[in-house]
């Protein structure tokens, strides 16, 4: 009756809405009741304290089976009525399990792979804040239950090979083994031997019978002690008792009352519409009463900590960055501005996280196999490998989107701020978990080089035309592209201050002249525009540039200065923090009247907000970038062939006036 219950309040919501995925709920009801009856710590009434154990749904099209146990269990926000309004406008119960919306879910996971990707990075969490903290306030297990469609996943290799490697021993995957997907049988699709796949990558791998309670409880109690993650395959039906059992149409069929009323005659369940026996709530509820006496224990632990190490626990939990960071900042700013080096934005990335990382203690740095390439890597991290988990740098291998989920997993654990680096044009491959920081709101940053034409004879496979443009049409996302190293210290700081946004930091790899040559405590690029050099006569002509387009701009501007023509030269290392301005601001840095040449060597899309928009005209705005893919030639040559010269905007601009 206790898992029925689950089973029952999802065929009740299902019908109720008309619509959504049921066989997970209904095939994962005995292993979920064991998990939560006997396994799991956790505390309805606190349900994000720091040490409580994760429980991750990957596939997301069970959600009514995380919602039932969020309201059988006594999550104050998962009503009766939430779940009455399954999938319907205004409600939390959202079709696809929502992070943010729901205090028990630990992250968003409707596309399958996510949750999976995601709880390596939770487990990484808890292994790191373990051995800095100790396991007085940090020692619990992750809990992921995945279905078919999450292994099938390619994300999923990358994942289970990442936690395989780390022995990753607090990680436990539950797999759904019910052999069915949304066409049918596994076996239209696949042969891949699930259990030896996770074997090859370094799991430890169990069997149960996933309705057997006691098989359960066996499988999970032999995966608690592996030494390294474990996978447990349960054997399941999908949409038990159901019509639809062991065929493609439990999994999101399941709406004719009269099959509804049959499956709960079965069960024995003897309730009308979302009527839960009085018995039945108790227990449940009584499983999250004891999660109480957990917290409580782990609050006197926390408070027996030395002051300022549990102050220090508290900050990085909270999100808020240390005071030191400004200052540090501030220190870098001025030594670029007084020695106006020429460099590469990726080196002085380097940099910048050099005087950045050692005073904040929750950064955690990593690579997709570029460390040399990204320059991510400071020498007072370490690495993060299973003989030293105080390691903050992660060699991720060539799993960019391995990377991204996991980054994904360890922000949403909390007490760690993960940066990781690949090439800019492999966004391509980490995008759908980027897509899913901005949806969750996470401050993961994505530090991406070789950002434009400008890294040459690697050709167009490698040169990221159109990446700013998909990157700034993501919502809830900061792109920062900076001219030099005084403002890749700005970027930086905007990015590390950030609660609820990613941030995208997309670097050259050529060389760059310094343009910030006088210093100013103020952050400049924290209004994402400003004027760089101003006019010395009459303001005939507006530059606007980003990153290595910056110089090109400034070496337009002198020549059109020579010949009289008042320049105005506007660095824009964000265009979404400009948009974010008052018009007073984006009015004096963009004012009408002047002509507008905006240069950047990325396609065009984006750009015609400030040449059109914000008082500009049409007749009187060009752009010099991009219109195709690149080519393979050093990078000089490549920006004399696709004309993004200084050269060629004074002809844009002469050609307006």
């Amino acid at each position: 009756m206790r898992a029925a219950a689950i089973r029952a309040l999802t065929l009740d919501a299902v019908a109720a809405a008309n619509s959504g995925h049921s066989g997970m709920p209904m095939g994962m009801a005995d292993v979920a009741t064991v998990l939560f009856e006997k396994h799991l710590k956790f505390d309805p009434k606190a349900p994000r304290w720091p040490d409580r154990d994760r429980f991750i749904l990957s596939a997301g099209h069970g959600s009514m089976l995380i919602y039932s146990l969020l309201h059988l269990t006594g999550y104050a926000d998962v009503t009766l009525e939430q779940i009455k309004n399954f999938r319907q406008w205004g409600a939390i119960t959202a079709g696809h399990p929502e992070y943010g919306h729901v205090a028990g879910v630990e992250t968003t996971t409707g596309p399958l792979g996510q949750g999976i990707s995601n709880a390596v990075g939770f487990a990484m969490a808890e292994e790191l804040l373990r051995a800095r903290y100790g396991a007085k306030v940090q020692d619990h297990f992750t809990y992921v239950i995945a279905g078919d469609g999450c292994l099938m996943e390619g994300v999923s290799h990358e994942a289970i090979g990442i936690a395989g490697k780390q022995k990753l021993s607090k990680l436990i995957v539950l797999w759904d083994n019910n052999g069915i997907t949304i066409d049918g049988k596994v076996s239209l699709s696949d042969v891949t031997d699930q259990k030896a796949r996770f074997a090859a990558a370094g799991w430890d791998v169990f069997d149960c019978d996933g309705h057997d309670p006691e098989d359960i409880d066996r499988a999970l109690t032999a995966a608690k002690a592996s030494s390294g993650p474990a996978m447990v395959a349960c054997t399941t039906h999908i949409a038990l008792g159901h019509a639809a059992q062991d065929t493609s149409k439990g999994h999101g069929a399941l709406t004719d009352k009269a099959q509804l009323q049959a499956t709960k005659d079965l069960y024995g369940w003897a309730g009308g519409a979302f009527e839960i026996p009085a018995e039945v709530k108790a227990w449940w509820e009584s499983l999250g009463a004891k999660g109480a006496k957990a917290r409580a224990d782990w609050e006197a632990r926390l408070a027996a900590l030395p002051g300022a190490k549990r102050a220090e626990f508290l900050r990085i939990f909270s999100g808020e960055v240390p005071s030191k960071l400004y200052s540090a900042i501030r220190g870098v700013k001025k030594a670029a501005a007084e020695a106006g080096a020429k460099m590469a934005t990726r080196s002085a990335s380097e940099k910048v996280l050099a005087a950045v990382n050692p005073v904040m203690v929750e950064t955690f740095g990593g690579s997709a196999d570029l460390t040399g390439s990204n320059n991510t890597k400071t020498g007072d991290l370490g690495v993060f490998t299973p003989e030293d988990r105080k390691g903050r740098y992660m060699y991720w291998g060539i799993r960019e989107h391995g990377m991204a989920a996991a980054m994904n997993g360890l922000a949403l654990h909390g007490g760690v701020r993960p940066y990781g680096g690949t090439f800019m044009a492999f966004t391509d491959y980490a995008r759908p978990s980027m897509r899913l920081s901005a949806l969750m709101g996470l401050p993961v940053t994505y530090v991406m080089t070789h950002d434009s034409i400008g890294l040459g004879e690697d050709g167009p496979t490698h040169q990221p035309v159109e990446h700013l443009a998909i990157s700034r049409a993501t919502p809830n996302t900061l792109v920062f592209r900076p001219a030099d190293m005084v403002e890749v210290a700005e970027c930086w700081e905007i990015a590390l201050s950030q609660k609820a946004t990613p941030s995208v930091l997309a670097l050259s790899r050529q060389n760059l002249a310094a343009v910030r040559k006088t210093h100013t405590n103020q952050n400049l690029s924290a209004k994402g525009a400003y004027v760089l050099a101003e006019a010395t006569g009459k303001r005939q002509v507006i530059l606007i540039a980003t990153g290595s387009e910056v110089e090109i701009a400034m070496a337009a501007r002198e020549a059109l200065e020579a010949e009289g023509i008042g320049t105005r030269v506007v660095s824009m290392p964000s265009m979404e923090l400009f948009a974010a301005q008052d018009e007073a601001w984006r009015k004096k840095v963009l004012p009408a009247g002047p002509v507008r040449v905006a240069i950047e060597a990325g396609v065009r899309q984006g750009w015609d907000r400030w040449l059109l928009g914000e008082r500009g005209r049409e007749q009187k705005a060009a752009f010099i970038g991009m219109s195709s893919f690149g080519a393979s030639a050093p990078y000089e040559r490549l920006y004399q062939e696709f004309g993004i010269t200084a050269e060629a905007t004074v002809a844009a601009a002469k050609a307006l006036l």
